[in-house]
């Protein structure tokens, strides 16, 4: 299968981001337009061809999809928003949610989500699947929502006195992104208490990479947090371990938890990071063609890698995270995975829409395919529910002792600190 690794993207939760990342769902950028005519009808037909000749199950789900084809061309369209509706219609019977068609605003806003600088007001939301509400995952450092106090778990209530009850998250973004220096409100309530924000917009670089040098009881551990895979991550990634392989760390945590997924090639060159030979992942479409990743002797770094993953962390965390336990290179501990395993081409279309199309599926480096079954840790360590609490009221204590999954994992890291360490002596006692 022919697919450039440097356009592929891959996401997974229905993770929203304001002025951060509106989550896709694993996107190959075509390296060309798909041409598009005046008629709707020709527009509902490219997109049928798209699916028809791209699409990983040959079987449609189940779907007649030539029956599809029919139905919806024997039909009168007197606009393009009628086209949009029956293109979703169309999607919608192959039941697969990654499949998926994008009018001009929603595809603007995926290309913009993975450049690493956006503007907005700097939060993450998210759309609670039962409820319906717009709630905010977190607040980014050093943005204006964040230093207006916007908390993780806040339930958006209005935007700019627009309610949000039954609104779309793609919605939700909308409204709350805008021009620099421009004022949004924001309304929210926060433990049955309502509370109002004005909060104004401004250019805001993501910054996916953050580190630090911990101490730990066989010295000084590197800890490096990966919240996106987005086109500077890599960069911030060879950054941070250079920097702490001069600072002589004894092993790292690398903390891929509630990372949704980003850039295919950001996880493929972060994975060479670390890995010095062997399969990163494969990708298999409906002829079954393989397109196999591998290391290529370039890894940064020797020392012992305990990685921490949980439900949030999925499709390119999930890649990373299997390459290095699959590799044996790391550790993995938390809790089981996301689950998500397919890889989707997006096309743009002429009027500025764009199509999703799940093409093939990925396998780790041992050939599994986590596809709704996520990866299982080594060490599985659950939060309770008062542990979730004081971490998202104080986000300071991730990554701290008081983090009872990097507690767990320091502790793990400490043994193989000690292993490597007696093997290391030993082989000098033989060689002697």
């Amino acid at each position: 299968m022919a697919v450039t690794k440097r356009g592929l993207i891959l996401g997974a939760t229905a993770l929203a981001s304001v002025a951060v990342v509106v989550t896709g769902t694993g996107i190959h950028l075509a390296d060309g337009q798909a041409f598009f005519k005046e008629s709707p009808k020709e527009l509902i037909d490219e997109v049928w061809q798209l699916i028809d000749h791209e699409y990983v199950d040959g079987s449609f789900n189940s779907v007649d999809w030539e029956g599809v084809r029919t139905t919806y061309l024997n039909r009168t369209y007197t606009d393009q928003e009628e086209a949009y509706t029956a293109v979703r219609e169309m999607l919608e019977q192959l039941e697969d949610p990654y499949t998926r068609f994008m009018d001009p605003q929603e595809f603007s806003n995926m290309q913009i989500d993975t450049s690493g600088e956006l503007t907005g007001v700097g939060i993450q939301i998210t759309q609670e699947e039962e409820t319906k509400e717009i709630v905010v995952v977190s607040p980014i450092a050093q943005t204006p929502a964040y230093e207006a106090g916007l908390l993780s778990g806040d339930v958006i209530t209005a935007i700019d006195g627009q309610s949000t009850e039954g609104m779309a998250l793609s919605d939700a973004v909308n409204l709350i992104r805008g021009p620099v220096n421009s004022q949004v409100q924001i309304s929210v309530n926060r433990d049955s208490r309502p509370m109002e924000f004005e909060l104004t917009r401004a250019r805001i670089e993501i910054h996916p990479v953050e580190y630090s040098v911990e101490t730990g009881p066989e010295g000084s551990v590197g800890y490096i947090r990966l919240t996106q895979f987005s086109a500077n991550a890599a960069a911030e990634m060879r950054e941070a371990i250079q920097s702490l392989e001069k600072r002589d760390v004894t092993g790292y945590v690398l903390d891929l938890r509630s990372n949704p997924g980003g850039l295919l090639f950001s996880s493929i060159d972060i994975a060479e990071m670390w890995i010095e030979e062997g399969t990163i992942v494969s990708t298999v479409d409906r002829n079954s063609i393989s397109d196999e990743e591998v290391a290529h002797n370039q890894a940064l770094t020797d020392r012992p890698l305990v990685v921490l993953v949980d439900g949030g962390s999925a499709s390119a965390s999930e890649i990373l995270s299997g390459a290095l336990q699959d590799n044996n290179r790391a550790t993995l501990v938390g809790t089981q995975t996301f689950g998500k395993g397919l890889v989707q081409s997006v096309r743009g279309l002429a009027d500025g829409s764009g199509v999703a199309v799940t093409i093939a599926k990925y396998l780790t480096p041992d050939g599994r395919d986590i596809n709704k079954q996520g990866i299982e840790p080594d060490f599985v360590v659950e939060l309770t529910e008062e542990q979730r609490d004081m971490l998202a009221e104080d986000r300071e204590k991730i990554g701290t002792p008081e983090d009872p999954q990097y507690a767990k994992a320091l502790e793990v890291l400490t043994d193989s600190i000690r292993a490597q360490r007696q093997s290391a002596s030993a082989v000098g006692t033989a060689r002697q």
